[in-house]
C-alpha cells in the first residue's frame, strides 16, 4: 500500500480519464484527411501519453518536420471540436482525488490550457493545487513536466509520487528522482513497465 506523500503528480490520459476514443478518433480523422493509411486502434492507443511527433514519424515513413507540424495543428483542431464527448473518468478517480491528502498536480503531455479544460469538464479541477502540462519543453519520458511542479512547491523528490499508466511516465519519474505508481487499467504495455508498485483503482492511494 502506498504511504502518504507530500506531492502527488498525476498523468491524465489513461490514468484519470479514459480518453482513447477522442484522441484516437481525432488521429484517425487526420490520417484519413491527408491520405495516409489507417492504423489499428490498438496501435494508436499505445502512443497515448507520448508526443504526437513520435506517432506520426513512426506510422508515416519519410514524413518531414513541416508535415508533422501541420498534422499536429490539424489534430488539435479536430480534437478540440470533439469537446471530449467520448471521454469518461475511470472508476474511483473523483472520490480518490477528493479524499487524498497532500499537494496534487498533473504531469501530462497535454498542454496546460487543455489540461485545465479537461479537468474542469469532469469536475476535477478543484482537487488540484496546480495544473502542469507540457508547454514548450520536451515531453515525457523527459522529466521536465515533473520537475516543474517539484520546483514550484519546493518538495524533495523523495516525498513525491508520480501516478501514471505508461512506460513514459515511469521513465520520467525515474529521471526526476521520484517514486512511481502505475495503474493497471491504463493504456501502457505492462510488460514494458516496472513501477515501484501497481494499483487497480485510484482509491488504493487512500490507504
Amino acid at each position: 500500500m502506498a504511504r502518504p506523500y507530500r506531492l502527488y503528480l498525476f498523468d491524465v490520459d489513461g490514468t484519470l480519464t479514459d480518453s482513447a476514443e477522442d484522441i484516437c478518433g481525432a488521429i484517425e480523422v487526420i490520417l484519413d484527411r491527408h491520405g495516409y493509411p489507417r492504423q489499428p486502434f490498438e496501435r494508436l492507443r499505445s502512443y497515448i501519453g507520448r508526443h504526437l511527433t513520435d506517432l506520426f514519424v513512426d506510422v508515416i515513413p519519410g514524413i518531414t518536420d513541416p508535415q508533422v507540424e501541420r498534422l499536429i495543428g490539424d489534430y488539435r483542431e479536430v480534437y478540440w471540436a470533439r469537446e471530449h464527448n467520448s471521454t469518461r473518468l475511470f472508476p474511483g478517480v473523483a472520490e480518490a482525488l477528493g479524499k487524498l491528502g497532500g499537494l496534487k498536480t498533473t504531469a501530462t503531455t497535454k498542454g496546460t490550457p487543455t489540461t485545465r479544460v479537461v479537468l474542469a469538464k469532469f469536475g476535477l479541477l478543484g482537487h488540484f493545487d496546480h495544473v502542469q502540462g507540457t508547454d514548450g519543453f520536451p515531453a515525457k519520458p523527459s522529466p521536465e513536466v515533473i520537475q516543474r511542479s517539484i520546483d514550484l512547491f519546493g518538495v524533495d523528490p523523495r516525498e513525491a509520487l508520480m501516478v501514471g499508466d505508461a512506460p513514459a511516465d515511469i521513465a520520467a519519474a525515474r529521471a526526476a528522482g521520484v517514486r512511481v505508481c502505475a495503474v493497471s487499467y491504463g493504456y501502457g504495455n505492462r510488460a514494458e513497465m516496472e513501477p515501484d508498485f501497481w494499483i487497480d483503482d485510484l482509491r488504493e492511494l487512500l490507504g
